[in-house]
């Protein structure tokens, strides 16, 4: 499976290069350069990855997704729609979201805060492997950018410093199983 990495970054020198993960190409070459967000090339694509980030970011808060829906000024038929990944979700509902939850908007969009030459990508490679195993372990299927708001998830709060339990994971695969 492919990296929601791999999906949001690209480096303008490692694009020719046929490395099956963001971290095989890293690793062939000796420094960060040049770093750019690259939306995913399609817009399903982008809309099932921030659906899953907000079924992820919405169980943390403790709510149904009618309360949500009532608490950013939607109808509970289209927050539905935002979280199954089959629309985007207005600028109005991220922005009330963000406000009145403290949810980071950009990683409701794209999966992290940003992205610099300073993250810990041994840290997130591990959280990737540690996925991978367990999904494969227990025959879990799910989409890569289902996958990717995942490990953003569990990196955006390695990066933190809040611990994460089993449990959390556990949680956020239910979550994102279809």
């Amino acid at each position: 499976m492919e990296s929601l990495v791999l999906h949001l970054l690209t480096w303008s020198d490692v694009i020719k290069c046929k490395c099956s993960s963001f971290f095989a190409k890293f690793a062939n070459f000796g420094e960060v350069v040049n770093w750019k967000i690259q939306m995913p090339q399609k817009p399903a694509d982008l809309f099932a990855a921030m659906g899953a980030r907000l079924t992820i970011a919405r169980n943390e808060i403790g709510f149904s997704q009618a309360a949500m829906a009532e608490a950013i000024g939607v109808s509970p038929r289209a927050y539905h729609s935002y979280e199954k990944g089959q629309r985007g979700m207005p600028v109005e509902a991220l922005v009330a979201m963000g406000e009145r939850f403290e949810v980071d908007v950009p990683w409701l969009l794209l999966g992290t805060k940003s992205i610099r030459a300073g993250h810990d990508f041994d840290a997130l490679k591990h959280i990737e492997s540690s996925l991978d195993q367990h999904l494969t372990e227990e025959g879990i299927k799910i989409k890569s950018e289902k996958r990717g708001a995942i490990v953003a998830r569990w990196y955006q709060s390695h990066v933190e410093g809040r611990e994460v339990t089993d449990d959390d994971v556990h949680t956020w695969i239910e979550l994102v199983r279809e």
